[in-house]
């Protein structure tokens, strides 16, 4: 992980306060919806629900306590193969329906990130106490049970309400550190064999995921920040399919059913291909004949600055995500590009407001019946809100990284860094990672050197001047 330690006087906090201002991102909850929200707490789920006896477990990360999901993975006795339960913060059970809570909720979308702290969706006596997974106490939940092959094909699905108790919250460094010690309980090691299957079953339908290092400002010692490309660890790749995995039961369900809301995106932009194309030959990136965009990315090694690169322009190749809803006619888009099959997000009810609805229709799917009347009658204004939300969770999360990248070299302007060209315009320095603006026609794909012209903190701005390329 490339760090640079930032110190500022004044800290940066109210300059994050200017940014959720700016977006519109409100922090306090209004009376009411804290009230409804602690009596919900107190009074529980209520009715009766079968209790699950598996010995759940959470993996997060470190110090989260807004825990949306524990699973359980055993060998199955019988023809082989795996059972994965998976246990999902029951959300419906705390929230009224048309509520001041469920109000709060809308007018959310979704839980907000900055660097400080994190805007929840949910206030936290919910998403960080009655509703969430916590070790040690009995929570309501949506049990997935999901049957796979010793391929790892899904099998059967049974989705239902119940009660269960996770026995560890695990995070992610750590399980993997006893992955690659060989100390892991079966649990966890039957997590990464399912993993590993299911990224084949993955790459067998043409799915693709980007093993990009994410750029993220986290704080260090007194108060300061610094700024980060952090890769992946092998582990959460095994927890994420996982989560995909129960999404494409998730839309499968309610497809068959009739009534549901799916996240969709439409498949690659063949100019943003050829781009990449291009990108790629410049770097002396070989992308062999025949092989498909996914097969290409799964070549590349996010650790080698070239294949970094490649995968940084990747992003664009694939845009439109959005949601879709539908209540009797299947949608004409249906599909997630990425994924390469229907999927639905029902994994972060905690996080996301579409969750929740999801849910509803795939436990009505599962058990032959139709969605609630309070969820049918706003899921059409499902996909308008979530979208907004996003747009105001991205907006936060890439204003906060500009703000830092700013503060970071506000007193290293006129130096000069090595840099790669990612795109038309913008490259990448290394150290510290940032990447920005650069005049001066920089060639795409080579690396250069470049001079720093500009890092306004106040505009969230920094800027560069081609210099030359690197020797």
């Amino acid at each position: 992980m490339t760090r640079r330690v930032l110190r500022t006087t004044p800290p940066l906090s109210d300059a994050f306060d200017a940014i959720r201002a700016e977006l519109g991102i409100e922090e306090a909850f209004g009376a009411a919806a804290l009230e409804e929200a602690a009596a919900a707490a107190a009074a529980g789920p209520g009715g009766e629900r079968p209790r699950s006896e598996f010995p759940f477990v959470t993996i997060d990360p470190p110090g989260s306590r807004d825990l949306d999901q524990a699973l359980h993975v055993a060998r199955r006795p019988a023809g082989g193969g795996y059972r994965v339960s998976y246990a999902i913060a029951d959300l419906a059970a705390f929230v009224r329906p048309g509520g001041a809570l469920d109000a709060a909720v809308w007018a959310r979308g979704v839980t907000m990130y900055a660097p400080d702290r994190a805007t929840p969706l949910h206030p936290p006596v919910l998403s960080e106490g009655a509703a969430s997974l916590l070790e040690g106490e009995d929570r309501p939940a949506v049990l997935w049970t999901l049957d796979l092959d010793a391929d790892g094909a899904q099998t059967a699905v049974d989705v239902r309400r119940a009660v269960v108790r996770s026995t560890a919250r695990l995070d992610y460094a750590g399980v993997q550190a006893q992955l690659d010690a060989g100390t892991a309980p079966e649990v966890l090691v039957l997590l990464a064999e399912v993993g590993r299957l299911r990224e084949a079953q993955e790459r067998a339908r043409g799915g693709v995921s980007l093993p990009q290092p994410q750029q993220e400002v986290v704080p260090a010692d007194g108060g300061e920040w610094q700024v980060a490309y952090r890769a992946s660890l092998p582990v959460e790749g095994f927890n994420a399919q996982v989560s995909l995995l129960t999404g494409m039961a998730a839309a499968d369900l309610m497809l068959a059913a009739g009534a549901g809301v799916l996240r969709t995106l439409p498949p690659p932009d063949q100019r943003a291909l050829d781009r990449l194309r291009r990108t790629a030959a410049a770097l002396g990136v070989a992308w062999p004949d025949g092989a498909s965009y996914p097969e290409f990315i799964r070549s590349l090694d996010p650790a080698v600055p070239a294949h970094a690169a490649v995968l940084q322009e990747a992003t664009g190749v694939m845009r439109g995500a959005g949601y879709v809803a539908f209540d009797g006619e299947r949608p004409a888009q249906a599909r997630h590009g990425a994924i390469a099959d229907e999927y639905a997000h029902v994994t972060a009810p905690l996080r996301r407001l579409a969750d929740r609805y999801a849910l509803e229709c795939a436990l009505a799917a599962a058990a032959g019946t139709a969605p609630p009347a309070w969820v049918r009658e706003r899921l059409d204004a499902l996909p308008e809100a979530m979208m907004a939300a996003d747009r105001r969770a991205s907006g936060l999360e890439r204003a906060a990284i500009d703000l830092v990248e700013a503060a970071l070299l506000e007193h290293r302007v006129g130096q000069v860094f090595e840099a790669v060209v990612v795109d038309d315009g913008s490259v990448q320095v290394a150290d510290p990672a940032v990447r920005a603006r650069c005049d001066g026609d920089p060639p795409v794909g080579e690396r250069v050197r470049v001079r720093l012209a500009r890092a306004d903190v106040a505009a969230r701005t920094v800027r560069f001047t081609y210099e030359g390329r690197s020797p």
